[in-house]
């Protein structure tokens, strides 16, 4: 009895894996909590280890041309983390009111809510488009940059910026299928947007067969296109009827009090995520007085890392969206019940991942680099942020718990003590001022993370969140 017991729940995990693939409606706020959780975690988990490819494949291709060019990617993303922050502010605001307003089962409010976010993604990307095509160069010197890491790479960063509005796009839509409840659809467009990205870099980049060979720039060309073929086939999803939110004539209307609720939320998460990566660019700044080899170092580190905590990122989304529409159902409990669960998976899983790439963080970086002068910086950052993992894990977890109570400014608040009051003067005292060079600033690096685990666990048992109204 006791085995037939045992196989029918396997049985029954499988079925649901396999539900959960298929992209099967549920009700997130009535559902058993452990499948819900199964249901929105593992396509979001797949989304975003997806989207760590992204970060991943440029700098392999790349890192074939040298210690310049893989410095380039660096300050190049950097600077990109800046759109990266509209945009995932953006996100944060859509996919709370999209899933309060499905946990409300108001549909019509949520396809409305949509519209506005795309409306308000495309204006923002203009003028940064512009920005990106026409100065560059200039950017790059302003970041640090050598003259020959400027003359290698300029076309990579004109590229990438002058296309944001793919990036703003491919986020924003998968905001809206995730706070929905379809996160499937946000896996698949992933999914195909990379699948373009890896056949397209080596071809681009090196001049394979009947391309042409862009250098550097032809990164920023593969990984463009890439998220563009995925922004159309968002579109088509979203437009045809294909999900929980069904898109007409009317929801394409400009609602202006819409978009300024919606502004008015995303703000707290633009301001949020550009506290932090506002950070990310004055340590990469303060790391550039050390030379183009410690900043290539840094920059394979940090793709490693962005590889292994993306996916966290997934199972950190899905306590966004349970957060969001059990609010919506009026089941504060519940949704705290789960931000718990999903935390404690999130440990589990990045403390591994933490142990692993303590133990062997040289099997990990030479995937990328033979380079001898490189590896040592790489193997320093690596093992010394991969140390603070666990409390990156509820950390990350939390911040999406407020974020899709609509409480975005709970999280700016402790990324600003964080990064802005704690790890940024710390990071030049101990490297400048102490002499311990780029160590000093790995060190501080890690430990502004566990401080925002430190401050975010006790701020959300106060349970503020549970009265945010969106």
């Amino acid at each position: 009895m006791k085995n037939s017991i045992e196989q029918n729940e396997i049985t029954g995990f499988w079925q649901n894996i396999n539900a959960a693939m298929r992209g099967i409606e549920i009700d997130y706020t009535t559902v058993q909590l452990n499948k819900a959780i199964l249901f929105l975690a593992l396509p979001m988990v797949l989304e975003m280890t997806m989207e760590s490819v992204f970060v991943l494949v440029d700098v392999f291709w790349v890192a074939k041309r040298g210690a310049e060019a893989v410095a380039v990617v660096g300050l190049t993303d950097s600077v990109v983390t800046l759109v990266y922050a509209v945009a995932v502010g953006l996100t944060m605001a859509v996919s709370a009111m999209v899933s309060r307003r499905i946990g409300e089962h108001a549909p019509e409010k949520a396809a409305h809510a949509a519209i506005q976010s795309i409306y308000i993604s495309i204006a923002i990307s203009i003028p940064l488009a512009v920005a990106g095509i026409f100065y560059a160069k200039d950017i790059l010197s302003l970041m640090g940059a050598s003259d020959n890491a400027i003359a290698a790479g300029s076309g990579y960063t004109a590229m990438l910026l002058g296309g944001n509005i793919t990036i703003m796009l491919i986020f924003v839509i998968n905001a809206i299928f995730r706070g929905s409840g379809d996160a499937i659809y946000a896996m698949r467009s992933l999914w195909l947007a990379n699948s373009i990205n890896l056949i397209l870099d080596p071809c681009l980049i090196f001049g394979l067969g009947p391309f042409p060979e862009y250098g550097v720039a032809g990164a920023g060309m593969a990984t463009t296109i890439g998220r563009g073929v995925g922004v159309l086939y968002q579109l088509w999803i979203l437009f045809g009827g294909r999900t929980r939110i069904k898109i007409h004539r009317n929801h394409l209307k400009i609602n202006l009090k819409l978009i300024k609720g919606l502004l008015r939320v995303s703000f707290g998460g633009i301001l949020q995520y550009l506290i932090a990566t506002a950070s990310w660019i004055g340590v990469i700044r303060i790391l550039a007085i050390f030379g183009d080899l410690v900043i290539a170092g840094y920059t394979i580190a940090i793709r490693i890392i962005s590889f292994t905590f993306l996916p966290s990122w997934g199972i950190a989304n899905a306590a966004s969206t349970l957060v969001g529409q059990n609010l919506g159902a009026n089941n504060a409990d519940r949704a705290e019940k789960a931000v718990w669960h999903l935390a404690m998976i999130n440990f589990i899983f990045l403390g591994t991942i933490s142990i692993i790439l303590v133990l062997i963080p040289q099997f990990f970086i030479r995937q990328f680099t033979d380079d001898g002068s490189i590896i040592p910086h790489a193997v320093e950052c690596l093992r010394y942020v991969a140390c603070c993992y666990p409390f990156l894990a509820y950390g990350m977890v939390m911040a999406h718990a407020f974020n899709g109570a609509g409480d975005t400014y709970t999280p700016s608040a402790i990324n600003f003590v964080s990064y802005w009051l704690f790890q940024i003067p710390a990071a030049y005292l101990v490297a400048v001022q102490l002499e311990l060079d780029s160590t000093g600033i790995f060190i501080v690096m890690a430990a502004a993370e566990v401080l925002i685990a430190l401050i975010a666990v006790p701020m959300f048992r106060r349970g503020r969140w549970k009265l945010q109204k969106i």
